[in-house]
């Protein structure tokens, strides 16, 4: 047992060059790659993960603006359906007044033309009266001038 002792601590005396030479590669290994490595990872998992922030914060800027010109158009839109309904509702009153402006003439020159007719009814009725009278007059007379003759035919 003590030449397995022996040789298991000649062993160990004759590893530790290797021993010293695997943590010399080790920390060289530690301080060339490994390090640099994991700053490199680390910058781009800093530019990936703020590169997604200031995506998704241009996102949400961008949804801002959408909601916020779709609300402004809603308004316009509000704004030109109550501009239309007012000139509308101007239009409107503007044709009632003149349909009203247009009946009231219309009723005058109804009222104008009856007058003017019971005028020349009158006239026409005093004329017609004139003449049956002056008919009448003819009528009377012939009938008594016939009836003269005939009397003075007669009495001859």
């Amino acid at each position: 047992m003590d030449e397995t002792l022996r040789q298991v601590g000649e062993l160990l005396i004759s590893s530790i060059p290797t021993i010293i030479g695997l943590l010399i590669v080790w920390t060289a290994y530690n301080f060339l790659v490994h390090r640099p490595l994991q700053k490199v990872l680390a910058q781009r998992q800093a530019l990936t993960q703020g590169a997604i922030q200031r995506a998704q914060a241009e996102i949400a800027t961008a949804e801002a603006r959408t909601a916020e010109y779709e609300q402004r158009v809603r308004e316009a839109r509000s704004q030109i359906y109550k501009a239309q309904e007012a000139n509308r509702q101007k239009v409107m009153e503007k044709r009632d007044t003149t349909l009203a402006e247009a009946r009231r003439q219309a009723g005058e020159l109804v009222k104008n033309a009856r007058a003017d007719l019971e005028k020349d009814v009158a006239g026409a009725k005093a004329v017609l009266q004139q003449q049956s009278e002056a008919l009448a007059d003819q009528v009377i007379a012939r009938v008594l001038g016939t009836a003269k003759a005939s009397a003075a035919a007669g009495g001859r």
